[in-house]
């Protein structure tokens, strides 16, 4: 029997964020106000950040609904 790995979800940083998804600081909170981009969660006082398999999805759906638009 194969034993079923669990593995951590791996959070990431506002820049990090900016770089896979190419907007600017504003346009992602503008987002997340809009609820068209994933809600970040809070690290501390003054940090927050993104569950990267949220982002990756948010990612593929765009790309999706660009194939979808193509058609």
């Amino acid at each position: 029997m194969a034993a079923h790995i669990q593995s951590s979800p791996t959070i990431i940083r506002r820049k990090q964020v900016e770089a896979r998804t190419g907007l600017s600081r504003s346009t992602i909170y503008q987002r997340v106000s809009d609820g068209t981009f994933p809600q970040p969660i809070s690290l501390g006082a003054r940090a927050v950040g993104w569950v990267e398999a949220e982002i990756s999805d948010w990612l593929k759906g765009r790309i999706a609904a660009r194939r979808g638009a193509a058609k």
